[in-house]
This record gives C-alpha cells, sequence and structure tokens, in this order.
C-alpha cells in the first residue's frame, strides 16, 4: 500500500509538472513584413551592382548602374544642335548700332539747322528736311528692330522640342542610375553584374526588419476583448521548451469575419469563423520572416 502511494504521488508530481511547463496562449500566426521589390527603370547591360542578400541599405543610396553610354552621346548631339541653331540668332545690339548712330548724327544735325533758323542762317525747308531725315531713322530703326526680334524669338521657339529631348534623355540617364528607395535588408537578389535587363526586371526585394508583424487570428469572444494599441505578450521558442517573450502592439483589426485558416490555431477550436488582427513587435534580431509566433492578450 505504502509503495502504491508513493507511486501515485510520483505519478501526480509528474503531471503537475509537464502541465506547467506546457506554454498557454490565446492565439498564434506567423511574422510577416512589407517587401518591396526593386526593378529596373532602364534597359542595357549592369555595370555596376554593389547589393548581397543579407545586406542592409539606406534610402537614397547608390547600388549601381546600367550602361548610359548611347543616351550620353544622344544628349551630346542634341545639345550640339541646339548651339547651331542659336548661333543663327541675330545680335540685335551689334545690328542696330549703325542705325543708332545715324539717328544720334542726324539728331545733331536737326539741332545744328534749328540753331540756325533762329539765327536766320538757314531756311525752313532745311529744317524740315532734316525733321524728316530723323523721323525716317527712326521708323527704319523700329522696323529693324522688330524684323531681328521676330527672327530671334522664331529660333528660341525652334529649340523648345529639342530642349524637351534633352530634359529626356536627362531622365532616362538618371534612372540608368539604381538608387535604393527604402530602408530595410535585402532579402533576395534577383539579378548579376553585366546581366541585360529591360524597364520592370525585378533587381531584388527589401524588407525593413526592424519590426515585423505577427499576423494572428482571434475568435469572437477574444475579438469583442480587444482594442487598437493595445499591449500584448508574444511568445516565440527559444530552445526545446523554452520561449522568448516580447512585448507587442496591436495596430491593426479586421472588421470581416472569415474562416479559420488550416495553418492558425486558436485557443478555441471549435470556432468557425475568426478575425485577422496584426501586432508590431520590434525586432532585435532573432525574429525571421515566417516564425510562429503565439500571442497572450
Amino acid at each position: 500500500m505504502k509503495t502504491f502511494t508513493t507511486v501515485f504521488l510520483l505519478l501526480a508530481t509528474c503531471i503537475v509538472s509537464c502541465t506547467g511547463d506546457k506554454q498557454v496562449f490565446d492565439a498564434s500566426g506567423t511574422f510577416e513584413t512589407d517587401e518591396t521589390i526593386i526593378s529596373s527603370e532602364a534597359s542595357g547591360t549592369i555595370k555596376q551592382f554593389d547589393v548581397v542578400e543579407g545586406q542592409v541599405l539606406k534610402p537614397g543610396q547608390f547600388v549601381g548602374y546600367v550602361d548610359s553610354m548611347q543616351l550620353h552621346l544622344k544628349k551630346k548631339q542634341l545639345e550640339a544642335q541646339i548651339r547651331a541653331v542659336l548661333s543663327r540668332r541675330p545680335n540685335i545690339p551689334t545690328q542696330l548700332a549703325s542705325f543708332r548712330e545715324q539717328l544720334k548724327a542726324a539728331e545733331r544735325e536737326q539741332t545744328r539747322v534749328s540753331n540756325m533758323v533762329l539765327a536766320e542762317a538757314a531756311t525752313p525747308k532745311q529744317l524740315d528736311d532734316i525733321n524728316a531725315q530723323v523721323s525716317v531713322l527712326k521708323k527704319q530703326m523700329e522696323a529693324q528692330s522688330s524684323t531681328l526680334g521676330l527672327s530671334s524669338n522664331s529660333i528660341g521657339q525652334e529649340i523648345l522640342p529639342i530642349q524637351v529631348q534633352v530634359e529626356q534623355l536627362k531622365d532616362q540617364l538618371e534612372k540608368c542610375r539604381i538608387v535604393n528607395p527604402v530602408k530595410g535588408t535585402v532579402l533576395t537578389k534577383y539579378t548579376e553584374l553585366y546581366e541585360v535587363i529591360t524597364p520592370g526586371k525585378p533587381l531584388y526585394q527589401v524588407a525593413d526588419l526592424s519590426s515585423l508583424t505577427l499576423r494572428s487570428y482571434v475568435t469572437g469572444d477574444q475579438f469583442s476583448n480587444l482594442k487598437l494599441n493595445q499591449k500584448v505578450k508574444v511568445s516565440v521558442d527559444n530552445g526545446p521548451g523554452k520561449y522568448k517573450q516580447y512585448e507587442g502592439l496591436v495596430y491593426w483589426i479586421s472588421n470581416k469575419a472569415e474562416f479559420t485558416p488550416k495553418t492558425i490555431q486558436t485557443k478555441d477550436e471549435r470556432a468557425n469563423l475568426v478575425y485577422a488582427v496584426k501586432i508590431r513587435v520590434n525586432n532585435d534580431g532573432l525574429l525571421k520572416i515566417g516564425m510562429y509566433g503565439e500571442v497572450n492578450f
């Protein structure tokens, strides 16, 4: 009888011990993050590509470029064409200089004759003649100035389409530079140096791993007790029978119920409809995309 009692106590202790080690959780899910695929905006051969899987990239970081020699030569050709067209533009001040000198001389003569008429040393007809000469020179100068102005404006309009083409080439040349747009870690590299690419071809995939999202599912009973910005405890495996805890923040709760995903377990396994919940967890480097996590609300 004493032996039976001892065995019973040992079994009870073992059962209690095993039950105490078991992790109890309200819901579980997998970690995910927003992944961005960076694609090419230009076509040609990759001449430089400094991207390695696992590398942390900053926004605006230069990581490579696509061969742009033909675009550069085309741009130089158009710029030379602009200079050739502008060389035909008239130099208005220079071409009007002779008219100005003639007008100054005529106006001096006009003043001299006017003084002579007052002194009765010249006739009124002489004054009328010099006045007419000054008037004609002014009209000729205005006409020449108008003609030269129209010619200059016409040439200016002629180079506008070429300037637009130059701006287009500048944009294409800028797109030949591969610049990382977002902060994150390179998850996958899709292309290699010296490959010929086209616009839209994926180059690499990047994601910000400083914080991950645990997508979990809760039952209707749990749903009524959840709220946005609620802090929860998230546990992940940390060796055989061990768990590491993180603090999580509920930042999104679905307002539509859906059928329980096959890969997700909830506290109430009999429930057919569940609600998706997203929990943000700061990553200390141990959390991985696709890792399972368990939540206690």
